[in-house]
């Protein structure tokens, strides 16, 4: 399912992961989100920057126990637990939350 933003057509896959990564922008992020309806907020971008930080270093989109540890190691155990992810992504925290950061698909996710 493509999206259309700023007049440009974004090709995804079958799933509605981005084709060309490098398309990502933050207004992509948003009619992804919108098309998950995920409600953007401060705490839902830390998590997509982290994200999109992490794929930058390492080369892979974390799986959800992945994640979760990363998150805990540098935000804390408030932010680097299921239940805040859950809370923020209720479709999978490392499948839905690496869609809209513009990342493939978290390894091991169904």
């Amino acid at each position: 399912m493509p999206y259309t933003v700023n007049g440009n057509t974004i090709e995804t896959d079958e799933e509605g992961y981005l084709m060309d990564l490098s398309l990502w922008t933050q207004d992509i992020a948003a009619a992804i989100a919108a098309a998950e309806n995920v409600d953007m907020t401060d705490e839902h971008w830390q998590v997509v920057n982290f994200l999109r930080e992490y794929y930058n270093e390492y080369q892979i989109a974390p799986a959800i126990r992945v994640l979760t540890k990363a998150m805990k190691e540098k935000f804390g155990a408030e932010k680097g637990n299921n239940k805040y992810l859950y809370d923020l992504f209720p479709y999978g925290p490392a499948k839905q939350a690496c869609k809209i950061a513009g990342l493939p698909k978290p390894t091991g996710c169904v």
